[in-house]
């Protein structure tokens, strides 16, 4: 994301008092602009169960919090590719008449998955469409047999946060037979935009990763060993936020060393077990990177379990979860990078617009937050 880039702001009521974590670089702040996409291009280029959950308008479950700290879409340089119902080879339709499905990925138990759920439910409530939604309790078969299963009812739509980046050619081709437009949210899937899917709507990871590196070259002075609690395999997510992490770390800090890496599956449990060993195989190491917040507060769990006092190991995570940023209040963590799950209005926002006929961004990319000890306190109240 670039610094001179403007922001254009997808906002509720509730949103706008909603006390916002600051911005890289800058003090605390939220543009209060509605995002218009298909006003110009320059707008929209940004960059368990066994069956499917029917819900005609989303749920009266999804929380208030659905509502609060607004995602900002980044526009991007001139010359970004766009998408439109012509040359995806769609129909135009009315949103409001519409149905929509929105697959989740995985297990809500982790707060990142239950925010972005009862944001995509608030919004479809909100607009009076009609919403069927499965959950594949991260499992990958589940996912895409859901997937088929929501085409099977008739969607018009579909939203999806993918849980692997490949495996979806027999989905695509499904909803290529009957063209129905995908919209994806957090996570990519390899295939090829504005041809087997409309948009990909989430953040830079890249960016995410090298700001995530910038809070422990900070705490760390630049100096000592780190060690990487990697997400899931499979996914863009976890190659994105290590490429960022450690392209920065060898940039800006060559005496800060990665000396450990596994995988914490994005788990809270499997977190605090590598960490574990961590301490076991490494007992010197300065710092921990966790690619979530969930693994991050895991690592805190196996700190504490090893009599290590708070700030004795700098710990930087990713995703901006409520227990995370308390962490930096209780000077157990040392900073958040916040990937924001409020996709509901930026993704309805899109189909709309697409539907319509007007063009959208082939990869639209939200700016996000970072917490830290300056901060964290008054962010808490946009925390999920």
């Amino acid at each position: 994301m670039k610094p001179h880039a403007r922001r254009h702001t997808v906002r509720t009521a509730a949103a706008a008092s909603a006390t916002p974590g600051s911005r890289p670089g800058g003090a605390p702040r939220r543009s209060r602009v509605l995002l218009a996409l298909g006003l110009s291009a320059s707008l929209v280029l940004a960059a368990g169960c066994a069956k499917s959950e029917n819900d005609a308008a989303g749920s009266d479950s999804a929380s208030d919090s659905a509502d609060q700290g607004g995602q900002v879409a980044v526009e991007p340089s001139p010359g970004a590719k766009g998408c439109t119902v012509d040359s995806y080879g769609g129909k135009k339709i009315d949103l409001e008449n519409a149905t929509v499905g929105f697959s989740q990925s995985e297990k809500e138990a982790n707060p990142f998955r239950i925010a972005e759920t009862a944001s995509i439910k608030a919004e479809a409530k909100k607009r009076g469409v009609k919403l069927l939604t499965a959950n594949a309790q991260s499992q990958f078969s589940k996912q895409i047999s859901d997937v088929q299963d929501l085409i099977a009812k008739g969607v018009d739509l579909l939203v999806i946060a993918p849980l692997n980046s490949d495996g979806w050619g027999p989905v695509l081709k499904s909803a290529a037979a009957r063209k129905i437009p995908i919209v994806t949210v957090d996570r990519q899937i390899n295939a090829e935009a504005c041809k087997d899917y409309v948009s990909f709507i989430g953040s830079d990871f890249v960016a995410q990763g090298g700001h995530a590196a910038d809070q422990m070259i900070k705490a760390t002075g630049g100096k000592g060993e780190v060690a990487i609690l990697l997400g899931s395999p499979g996914n863009n997510v976890t190659t994105e936020r290590t490429k960022g992490f450690k392209d920065r770390i060898k940039e800006k800090a060559p005496e800060l060393k990665v000396v450990f890496e596994q995988t914490g599956e994005f788990a809270r449990e499997k977190g605090q077990q590598v960490t574990e060993q961590l301490i076991q195989s490494r007992p010197g190491v300065d710092g921990v990177y966790a690619e979530n917040d969930e693994m991050g507060l895991g690592a805190v769990n196996a700190l504490k379990g090893a009599g290590k006092k708070a700030g004795d190991i700098k710990i930087v995570t990713v995703d901006g979860t409520k227990n995370a940023v308390q962490g930096i209040v209780d000077k157990w963590i040392y900073g958040v990078v916040e990937s924001n799950p409020r996709f509901g209005p930026l993704a309805f926002q899109t189909l709309e617009t697409f539907t319509k006929g007007d063009e959208v961004g082939q990869s639209i990319l939200i700016e996000d937050t970072i917490y830290t000890r300056e901060n964290a306190e008054d962010g808490l109240s946009r925390a999920y």
